[in-house]
C-alpha cells in the first residue's frame, strides 16, 4: 500500500487505495485467532467449573481442554452454517450487486421473503445457542464433547432450564455490550496517539488510520473479555451445577 502510494504520487495521480491486501491479512489471521480464543475459553471454563465444584487447582494439561475444545467447534458447526448458507443464497438471488430484477423482482413477496430469510435463520442459530449454553461447563464436568451437548439439550428444553438460562444470558449480555460500549469509548483518545506513532514510524497513513480505529475496539474487547469472561463461564457452571440431578453414591458393602 506505501509502494502503491508513492508509485501514484510520483506519476502524480491521486491514489485510491486498496484494502485487499488488509483483508487478506485479517482472514489468514482468523484460524490463529479462533485457536487462541478456544484455548483461552477452554481454560478459564474448566478453572470456573472446578471452582463451582469445589475441587482443589490442579496443574494444566492439553487433555483436560480437548473436551470443551471439540465442545466450541461441534457446537459452531451446529449452530452457525444455517445463517451464513441463508444470507449466501439471500445475496445471490436478493443483493444489489444485481443489475437486473432477476431472478425475483424486486417488490414481490418471494422478493421480500428471499431477502429477509436470514433473520429468520439468525433467529433459529440463537435458539440453538441458547440450547448449547451449558455445554462447555458439561464438558468441563468430565463428559464428552457430544454427551455434553446433549446433556446441556435436555436440560435446557425444560421449562425451568429455559427459564433459567434466559434469565442468567440476558443481564450477561447487557453487561457485556455495555462494557464494550463504555471502555470503547473511554479509549477513543488512543485513536489519534495510535495513528500518529504509527505513521511516523512507518510512513503508511492507511495502515496507521486503520490501526487507529482499531486500538480503541481492541482495548475495549480486552477489558470486557477479561471481566465478562470469568464471570460467565462462573455464571453457566453454577447453573449446570443447579440444573443437573445429584450424583448418586456408589453403594457400601
Amino acid at each position: 500500500m506505501r509502494n502503491q502510494r508513492v508509485w501514484y504520487h510520483y506519476l502524480e495521480d491521486p491514489y485510491l487505495h486498496d484494502s485487499t491486501d488488509l483483508v487478506q491479512f485479517a482472514l489468514c489471521a482468523l484460524p490463529l485467532f479462533l485457536i487462541l480464543l478456544g484455548i483461552g475459553s477452554a481454560a478459564i471454563q474448566s478453572a470456573c467449573s472446578r471452582a463451582v465444584a469445589g475441587e482443589a487447582p490442579r496443574e494444566g494439561s492439553p487433555a483436560r481442554l480437548r473436551p470443551v475444545l471439540a465442545v466450541y467447534v461441534l457446537r459452531a458447526l451446529v449452530v452457525w452454517p444455517l445463517p451464513v448458507i441463508v444470507a449466501v443464497v439471500a445475496d445471490r438471488f436478493t443483493g444489489y450487486h444485481l443489475d437486473t430484477p432477476l431472478p425475483l423482482e424486486r417488490g414481490t413477496w418471494p422478493y421480500i421473503l428471499v431477502k429477509y430469510s436470514p433473520l429468520a435463520a439468525l433467529f433459529v442459530a440463537v435458539l440453538l445457542r441458547l440450547a448449547l449454553t451449558l455445554a462447555p461447563a458439561a464438558a468441563a464436568d468430565g463428559l464428552g464433547a457430544r454427551a455434553a451437548l446433549r446433556r446441556s439439550w435436555s436440560l435446557t428444553w425444560t421449562r425451568v432450564g429455559a427459564a433459567r438460562v434466559l434469565a442468567l444470558t440476558v443481564p450477561l449480555f447487557v453487561l457485556t455490550a455495555g462494557l464494550l460500549r463504555l471502555v470503547t469509548q473511554v479509549a477513543l483518545p488512543l485513536r489519534p496517539l495510535v495513528r500518529g506513532l504509527l505513521e511516523d514510524a512507518t510512513g503508511n497513513f492507511f495502515a496507521a488510520y486503520y490501526a487507529g480505529i482499531l486500538a480503541p475496539v481492541i482495548v475495549g474487547i480486552l477489558v470486557t473479555a477479561a471481566v465478562a469472561v470469568p464471570l460467565t463461564c462462573t455464571a453457566f457452571a453454577a447453573l449446570y451445577d443447579r440444573l443437573s440431578p445429584p450424583r448418586r453414591s456408589p453403594a457400601i458393602g
